[in-house]
Protein backbone atom coordinates (compact mmCIF):
# COMPACT_ATOMS: atom_id res chain seq x y z
CA UNK A 1 0.00 0.00 0.00
CA UNK A 2 1.43 3.13 -1.01
CA UNK A 3 0.79 6.49 1.05
CA UNK A 4 2.49 10.02 1.16
CA UNK A 5 3.99 12.39 -0.68
CA UNK A 6 6.94 13.08 -1.57
CA UNK A 7 9.39 15.75 -3.51
CA UNK A 8 11.94 15.10 -5.83
CA UNK A 9 14.11 15.74 -8.65
CA UNK A 10 14.58 14.13 -12.13
CA UNK A 11 17.72 14.12 -12.90
CA UNK A 12 19.82 15.51 -16.56
CA UNK A 13 19.37 11.86 -18.03
CA UNK A 14 15.65 11.56 -16.76
CA UNK A 15 16.02 9.22 -13.85
CA UNK A 16 14.10 9.45 -11.04
CA UNK A 17 14.88 8.14 -7.09
CA UNK A 18 11.55 6.14 -6.09
CA UNK A 19 11.00 7.11 -2.27
CA UNK A 20 12.64 4.90 0.05
CA UNK A 21 8.74 4.60 1.70
CA UNK A 22 7.76 3.33 -1.57
CA UNK A 23 11.34 1.13 -2.22
CA UNK A 24 10.13 -0.82 0.98
CA UNK A 25 6.57 -1.70 -0.37
CA UNK A 26 8.54 -2.46 -3.49
CA UNK A 27 10.62 -5.00 -1.65
CA UNK A 28 10.63 -7.93 -4.81
CA UNK A 29 9.25 -5.85 -7.35
CA UNK A 30 11.63 -4.03 -9.44
CA UNK A 31 9.89 -3.33 -12.60
CA UNK A 32 6.99 -1.21 -12.75
CA UNK A 33 4.56 -0.30 -15.85
CA UNK A 34 4.07 3.77 -16.56
CA UNK A 35 1.11 5.18 -18.09
CA UNK A 36 1.06 8.89 -19.01
CA UNK A 37 -2.11 11.23 -19.15
CA UNK A 38 -1.76 14.81 -19.86
CA UNK A 39 -1.52 15.78 -16.23
CA UNK A 40 0.47 12.83 -14.50
CA UNK A 41 2.02 9.80 -14.66
CA UNK A 42 0.68 6.83 -12.79
CA UNK A 43 3.20 3.97 -11.88
CA UNK A 44 1.96 0.42 -11.23
CA UNK A 45 3.68 -2.31 -9.81
CA UNK A 46 4.01 -5.32 -12.06
CA UNK A 47 1.69 -7.80 -10.33
CA UNK A 48 -0.47 -4.87 -9.97
CA UNK A 49 -0.63 -4.25 -13.74
CA UNK A 50 -0.76 -7.82 -13.92
CA UNK A 51 -4.30 -7.79 -12.13
CA UNK A 52 -5.63 -4.77 -13.86
CA UNK A 53 -4.50 -6.65 -17.30
CA UNK A 54 -7.19 -9.89 -16.24
CA UNK A 55 -10.18 -7.35 -14.92
CA UNK A 56 -9.67 -5.72 -18.63
CA UNK A 57 -9.91 -9.25 -20.14
CA UNK A 58 -12.98 -10.25 -18.59
CA UNK A 59 -14.67 -6.94 -20.18
CA UNK A 60 -16.15 -7.31 -24.14
CA UNK A 61 -13.68 -5.15 -25.87
CA UNK A 62 -16.25 -4.71 -28.58
CA UNK A 63 -17.44 -1.21 -26.60
CA UNK A 64 -15.88 1.58 -27.90
CA UNK A 65 -14.97 3.36 -24.37
CA UNK A 66 -12.96 -0.03 -23.54
CA UNK A 67 -11.08 0.19 -26.90
CA UNK A 68 -10.54 3.76 -26.21
CA UNK A 69 -9.21 3.05 -22.96
CA UNK A 70 -7.10 0.34 -23.87
CA UNK A 71 -5.59 2.11 -27.04
CA UNK A 72 -4.71 5.27 -25.10
CA UNK A 73 -3.58 3.43 -21.97
CA UNK A 74 -1.72 0.45 -23.84
CA UNK A 75 0.09 3.62 -26.39
CA UNK A 76 1.58 5.28 -23.28
CA UNK A 77 2.44 2.18 -21.25
CA UNK A 78 6.70 1.64 -21.01
CA UNK A 79 8.06 -0.97 -18.62
CA UNK A 80 10.65 0.40 -16.24
CA UNK A 81 13.14 -1.25 -14.14
CA UNK A 82 14.58 0.16 -10.89
CA UNK A 83 18.22 0.54 -10.88
CA UNK A 84 20.45 -0.87 -7.04
CA UNK A 85 20.06 2.77 -6.48
CA UNK A 86 15.94 2.72 -6.50
CA UNK A 87 15.93 4.95 -9.37
CA UNK A 88 13.46 4.58 -12.38
CA UNK A 89 14.27 6.11 -16.09
CA UNK A 90 11.67 7.70 -17.29
CA UNK A 91 11.39 8.16 -21.09
CA UNK A 92 11.14 11.29 -22.65
CA UNK A 93 7.90 10.92 -23.94
CA UNK A 94 6.38 10.02 -21.04
CA UNK A 95 7.87 13.59 -19.50
CA UNK A 96 6.44 15.77 -22.53
CA UNK A 97 3.16 13.60 -22.19
CA UNK A 98 2.55 14.35 -18.78
CA UNK A 99 4.11 17.69 -18.75
CA UNK A 100 6.92 16.80 -16.44
CA UNK A 101 9.94 18.89 -16.19
CA UNK A 102 12.93 18.68 -13.40
CA UNK A 103 11.02 18.74 -9.74
CA UNK A 104 7.99 16.23 -9.04
CA UNK A 105 5.91 15.29 -6.79
CA UNK A 106 5.30 12.04 -5.92
CA UNK A 107 1.94 10.38 -3.95
CA UNK A 108 0.71 7.21 -3.22
CA UNK A 109 -2.66 6.24 -3.94
CA UNK A 110 -3.24 2.76 -2.53
CA UNK A 111 -2.12 0.49 -5.31
CA UNK A 112 -0.43 2.83 -7.32
CA UNK A 113 2.09 5.87 -7.63
CA UNK A 114 1.79 9.20 -8.98
CA UNK A 115 4.19 11.46 -10.82
CA UNK A 116 2.93 14.70 -11.04
CA UNK A 117 4.82 17.82 -11.89
CA UNK A 118 5.39 20.28 -9.05
CA UNK A 119 3.52 23.15 -10.25
CA UNK A 120 0.64 21.13 -11.80
CA UNK A 121 0.55 19.26 -8.53
CA UNK A 122 0.32 22.70 -6.26
CA UNK A 123 -2.18 24.02 -8.73
CA UNK A 124 -4.58 20.55 -8.56
CA UNK A 125 -4.33 21.22 -4.70
CA UNK A 126 -5.11 24.28 -4.75
CA UNK A 127 -8.71 23.65 -6.53
CA UNK A 128 -9.27 20.88 -4.91
CA UNK A 129 -12.51 20.54 -2.74
CA UNK A 130 -12.26 21.27 0.98
CA UNK A 131 -11.88 17.84 3.40
CA UNK A 132 -15.60 18.60 4.44
CA UNK A 133 -16.57 18.35 0.31
CA UNK A 134 -14.58 15.79 0.07
CA UNK A 135 -16.35 13.66 3.28
CA UNK A 136 -19.32 14.78 2.11
CA UNK A 137 -19.01 13.19 -1.23
CA UNK A 138 -17.65 9.78 0.24
CA UNK A 139 -20.65 9.56 2.66
CA UNK A 140 -23.18 9.70 -0.63
CA UNK A 141 -21.02 6.80 -2.03
CA UNK A 142 -21.48 5.04 0.97
CA UNK A 143 -17.85 4.99 2.16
Amino acid sequence: MFRGQFEHAIDEKGRLSIPAKFREVLREEKTLVLTGSDSFLTAYPLTEWRALEERLRANPKFKREQRDFLRFVYSSAEDVAMDSQGRILIPQGLRQRSGIAREVIIIGVMDTIEIWDKARWEAKVSSAPSPEELSAKLGELGI
